[in-house]
């Protein structure tokens, strides 16, 4: 029977090929003047910034642009954007992005809605006034912020990331053209689309997944598993590309709802110490952490396996389980992932800091196993 759910998501999305060219009369009829453009200096050089701001001015709505978003972005990047949006004249934001401009936005959006510094808001539902409207354009097929109410923004004097769930950062419009990831590089595809895939299994495996986050999660696992390393291995492969924006955006869907897990707590820590990027990080510890968690989930991961394209006829649960997450990692090796926290640079003097950090971050609220500090070390020190 359906349980009593709330279920979060943008007031609209425009999704497929071409989208892009839609958004602007969405836009004139919310009778909105002025945005502040929020990306990053790589979309400008690839002239999708300029694509965008294109669209406006074909509306006739007035812009300035704020492109110095930087992967895992800080408080200072904040106050700056805020800032700038102030000193516009703006009354709405565009988001043009994978996470790191997404997230940037959604926080500019609450400074300029309730003020203070934006560490004030980390945790969950800190803020009291919703942001003015987002009008989120994905870039990427692996974050999928502009449907989600998280945000995640680096406190550069700590280095810790921290993570914000806020109802009141949600987008307005988000937007997933797959036109707009044809340039993306191979290394970025492949990262940003493990990153989806984390989610998807995240959410799948969360003590708050209900039937349609299952269903969606599932989907996107399938998904993601059929057309990720085809996006990898040619960018112009436009089948290959809407699958993935779809698949990022149903996993966006589900764990938006559902909750993610101790993969983004451990992640999270080595984005901190190390700026790393966050779809690499949650791609090495992905299999590690959820063999931690099969004692407590090896039914859902035995399921998760037909998902992932595995025949598992005549498989006992544990055997499917296993190959679940063999298959995760075969897939990871595919795509050029890494195989070990080793080879980024992370230093085993600095686990036990970030075990204890992991322990406060709000991801590990519906991680399917209860976790503590011992067992984060043992499993940093697997994922070396």
């Amino acid at each position: 029977m359906l349980q009593k759910r709330t279920f979060i998501m943008p007031a609209m999305s425009l999704l497929g090929p071409g989208v892009t060219a839609d958004a602007g009369p969405e836009i004139v009829g919310l009778g909105l003047k002025k945005a502040l453009v929020v990306s990053d200096e790589p979309l400008a050089r690839l002239g999708l910034v300029r694509k965008i701001t294109d669209m406006l001015d074909a509306n006739g709505i007035a812009h300035a642009v704020f492109d110095k978003v930087m992967p895992n972005p800080t408080c200072k990047c904040v106050e700056d954007g805020t800032a700038l949006y102030k000193a516009e004249g703006c009354d709405f934001i565009v988001s043009l992005g994978g996470g790191s401009p997404q997230d940037a936005a959604k926080a500019i959006g609450i400074l300029v809605a309730n003020g203070g510094d934006i560490r004030d808001y980390e945790g969950i539902h800190k803020s009291k006034l919703r942001t003015p409207h987002i009008i989120a354009f994905n870039t990427t097929a692996g974050t999928a912020s502009e449907v989600t109410i998280n945000y995640v923004i680096t406190d550069e004097t700590r280095h810790i990331k921290m993570v914000m769930v806020d109802k009141n950062c949600l987008a307005t419009l988000a937007v997933s053209d797959p036109e707009l990831m044809v340039k993306k590089p191979a290394d970025l595809t492949a990262a940003t689309g493990m990153d989806a895939l984390t989610h998807a299994v995240e959410a799948y495996l969360s003590t708050g997944a209900f039937e349609l986050s299952d269903t969606l999660a599932y989907e996107a696992i399938s998904l993601i598993a059929k057309y990720l390393k085809r996006a990898v291995d040619d960018g112009t492969d436009m089948e290959a590309r809407s699958g993935m924006a779809w698949a990022s955006f149903i996993a966006g869907m589900s764990f938006n709802n559902a909750g993610l897990g101790y993969v983004h707590s451990m992640a999270h820590q080595l984005g901190g110490q190390y700026d790393l990027p966050h779809g690499v990080c949650n791609a090495v510890l992905l299999p590690h952490v959820e063999r931690f968690n099969a004692p407590a989930v090896k039914e859902k991961l035995a399921k998760m396996a037909g998902a992932l394209g595995i025949d598992t006829a005549g498989l006992s649960v544990d055997e499917a389980s296993a190959a679940a997450l063999d298959a995760i990692s075969a897939l990871s090796v595919s795509v050029g992932i890494p195989d070990g926290l080793a080879k980024l640079g992370v230093k085993k003097e600095d686990i036990p800091l970030m075990a204890a950090n992991a322990m406060e971050d709000v991801c590990k609220g519906t991680n399917p196993r209860p976790v503590t500090v011992e067992d984060t070390i043992a499993i940093y020190e697997a994922a070396m």
